[in-house]
């Protein structure tokens, strides 16, 4: 299922410092397919698109947790 925040995604629309090379993968994996695993979306829809850190990047699962386990929502 298709991410419902493409649209104003700073990594889908490629507006992030130091993309990866692999960024085209990483959106059809994270943006394209099941955004649950997406580290910016697991954030956002916990604690709201604000409170994304701006160098946080879909494959970052482990520190989305951390972000999470902080604010008390693991």
């Amino acid at each position: 299922m298709e991410c419902p925040s493409l649209r104003i995604c700073p990594f889908f629309n490629n507006k992030m410092k130091d993309m990866p090379a692999a960024a085209e993968l990483l959106k059809k994996r994270y943006c394209l397919s099941d955004n649950s695993q997406c580290a910016r979306f697991m954030v956002a829809s916990k604690l709201g698109k604000e409170r994304v850190p701006a160098d946080l990047f879909p494959g970052q699962t482990d520190r989305a947790r951390e972000i999470l386990k902080g604010a008390n929502l693991l």
